[in-house]
């Protein structure tokens, strides 16, 4: 505990540190007469993407000029969402490409299918954009590392929508485990729960009139079009998507990882499996990973998308108590004999994010971001390999320098994923 203070006023003066970051970043962005700098942005996916068009148009200085998804129904949906928060109502387009050649476009949000994620990341970078990147960042390590080259190479700033670590609650609760409100923090726990249903057996069908499926595919290879994959259960199968832990465990595990000061693990565990349904699901839907790390730390996240029972969020576990943080940002201190010290409400700092992205570009400080590339590529790599562990059967050593798996040559061919011809992403 720091020496003089006591704790009521340690936590209190915590909470002004990390709210207080915060706003003194985004004060810098403003100019003197306090009219921020514009930032003129398209926004590529229309299902998370039309809430973060709606959000990005609310704030000062921002035009949305682009929405763009390659079904002609959602994008108009999601220009007329814009346009319903008084801003003017956005180009649409079904081509990102759109986007990328108009020179005064400063920021690609793309929110499209993991697929597209880390291939739009990198060619944006390469037309000198700015990208806020939903989670995961990407479909597989290899890209993930190739995004972080990407936004050296041309200076971008690169954002993963992992907006909790925008949250001042949650800022808050990471500095009180840094700080030693709880001793030495040696363990975290994750759990995300859901009331998924089944996703059916789909059948071969004729591709909708609304949907440029040939472009949705993009880097991906190949395959005939089936009625029960767009727009949501891609997620399910492995050849889009990355099942829960990486569409939801993201989250989780990147709080884990901020709050235990980890980086890359030396072991990983995977059990579970598709148990609730049989249907055309590769992915699990009861899951749980255990990932341990140097200096004797773990990681455990548990993932039920079948059974909407729900525990803690995360919990961080020390030699003198506890810390929560809920689904919602709210936080709870428990000391040794598991008693209550702290509670605080909170929000999950959705446009906390979005203002630390803009910050970073007004203020030309791309590497000043709460979930820079680099932090979004090691969270969503622990993702990766709790997968690549699921679906080989073992448990997977790992350098703990960059992550890669050790000694098993057939697990690394999991690290990267065949292209289609001419869409393998180059930096």
């Amino acid at each position: 505990m720091t020496e003089g203070l006591d704790r009521r006023q340690f936590l209190g003066q915590t909470a002004l540190g990390a709210a207080g970051m915060t706003v003194l970043h985004s004060a810098v962005a403003r100019a003197a007469d306090d009219e921020p700098r514009k930032v003129v942005i398209g926004v590529m996916g229309m299902s998370r993407g039309r809430s973060l068009a709606t959000s990005f148009a609310k704030q000062p200085g921002v035009e949305v000029r682009y929405v763009c998804d390659t079904d002609s129904g959602r994008v108009e949906t999601g220009a007329s969402a814009v346009e319903q928060t008084g801003a003017p109502r956005p180009k649409v387009t079904g081509d990102f490409n759109d986007i990328l050649n108009d020179a005064e476009v400063d920021a690609l949000v793309c929110a499209a299918p993991n697929h597209w994620h880390a291939p739009a990341t990198i060619i944006a970078c390469a037309h000198n954009k700015h990208v806020y990147v939903e989670k995961p960042c990407c479909h597989n390590p290899y890209e993930g590392e190739l995004m972080i080259q990407a936004a050296r190479k041309h200076n971008r700033a690169v954002q993963m929508g992992s907006q909790r670590r925008s949250s001042p609650t949650v800022q808050k609760a990471i500095e009180l485990l840094k700080a030693g409100e709880i001793g030495r923090v040696y363990a975290a726990s994750a759990h995300h729960a859901a009331n998924r249903g089944s996703i059916g057996t789909g059948k071969p069908a004729e591709v909708p009139e609304n949907l440029d499926y040939e472009l949705w595919q993009g880097p991906a290879p190949r395959t005939p079009y089936v009625d029960n994959r767009i727009h949501y259960n891609w997620h399910w199968l492995w050849h889009w998507g990355n099942g829960e832990l990486g569409n939801n465990g993201v989250h989780s595990i990147d709080l884990c990882r901020w709050g235990l000061g980890v980086d890359y693990p030396i072991k990983v565990t995977s059990s579970g499996g598709r148990y609730a349904f049989q249907d055309d699901q590769q992915t699990p839907d009861t899951h749980t990973v255990a990932f341990e790390f140097p200096d004797r730390k773990m990681i455990t996240w548990e993932g039920r998308s079948c059974n909407g029972h729900k525990d803690d969020f995360v919990t961080f576990f020390g030699e003198n108590g506890s810390i929560v943080i809920k689904d919602d940002g709210a936080i709870v201190v428990y000391n040794k004999t598991d008693a209550v010290v702290l509670e605080e409400p909170g929000n999950r700092g959705d446009i906390e994010h979005i203002e630390d992205f803009l910050t970073a570009i007004r203020t030309n400080q791309p590497l000043k971001l709460n979930a820079e590339i680099e932090e979004g590529h090691k969270s969503t790599l622990l993702c990766h390999l709790g997968n690549i562990s699921q679906r080989t059967g073992r448990t997977l050593n790992c350098n703990p320098e960059n992550g890669h798996i050790i000694g098993d040559e057939s697990a690394m061919k999991h690290w990267k994923r065949e292209y289609e011809p001419g869409w393998e992403p180059q930096v």
